[in-house]
């Protein structure tokens, strides 16, 4: 099917991290990235929203709850904002992606489609009011990365999805068996980098063997959740 320039809309808007210890994740984000977690009262489900530089940028979602099946690890869902969920959800189909979660209502939120990617990385697409997408002007998040052994066809596949490439995203190449799987990671600028990655190994964790960027560093959280820090521009 033809696909139509989305313009601001091919941009990934939102993130959800899913973590066995919310503890434990808010507060070691909290600590080392100076994220804000409040409980959205509100809310009927009660939902943590996160909130950098005072503007709103995910939600926390508890693994332990009845909804995931058991034995589900930890991960960071990430969203894509699209124009028409249902058209664009066959568009990833037709181009190859695997259909995890068919479009359904969320609620007031919008329609949520979620999809694994011909390179095996996971994604969602949101159909959502303007208002719960990320700011441009927020300083983190700041970028997304895919590593994967075959940059070039996953670029392909965005583009012929989303009728053009998230002017956020970035496809680095990854080769080798201990590789870790495709996946989409958040990059997030930070003023001094070597003292957020102090703060983590403070904390007791590792920096996690990966494909690194000159640059970046690959930060992981008690619960297994890699993300990537860069100094700020000026």
């Amino acid at each position: 099917m033809q696909t139509a320039h989305l313009g601001a809309l091919n941009e990934f808007c939102w993130m959800d991290v899913k973590t066995h210890d919310v503890p434990g994740t808010t507060a070691f984000f909290s600590a080392v990235l100076g994220w804000r977690f409040a409980v959205d009262e509100s809310d009927w489900r009660r939902a943590t929203k996160i909130f950098a530089d005072g503007r709103r940028i995910g939600g926390v979602s508890d693994l332990s709850s009845p909804l995931y099946p058991p034995g589900t690890p930890a991960h960071i869902a990430y969203y894509l904002a699209v124009d028409d969920i249902e058209a664009r959800t066959e568009a990833a189909t037709t181009a190859g992606a695997q259909l995890v979660l068919a479009p359904f209502d969320a609620g007031d939120q919008g329609r949520i489609a979620t999809l694994i990617d011909p390179v095996g990385a996971a994604f969602s697409l949101w159909q959502t009011h303007p208002s719960n997408r990320w700011s441009p002007s927020a300083r983190a998040p700041q970028r997304m990365v895919l590593s994967c052994p075959h940059p070039e066809q996953a670029r392909r596949f965005y583009q012929d999805v989303l009728g053009a490439v998230p002017s956020c995203a970035d496809f680095i190449p990854v080769h080798g068996p201990e590789e870790p799987a495709p996946c989409w990671e958040l990059v997030v600028s930070v003023d001094a980098p070597d003292a957020v990655a102090a703060r983590a190994r403070g904390l007791g964790h590792v920096m996690p063997d990966g494909p690194d960027r000159v640059g970046e560093q690959r930060l992981t959280s008690p619960d297994g959740l890699t993300f990537r820090i860069r100094a700020a521009a000026p």
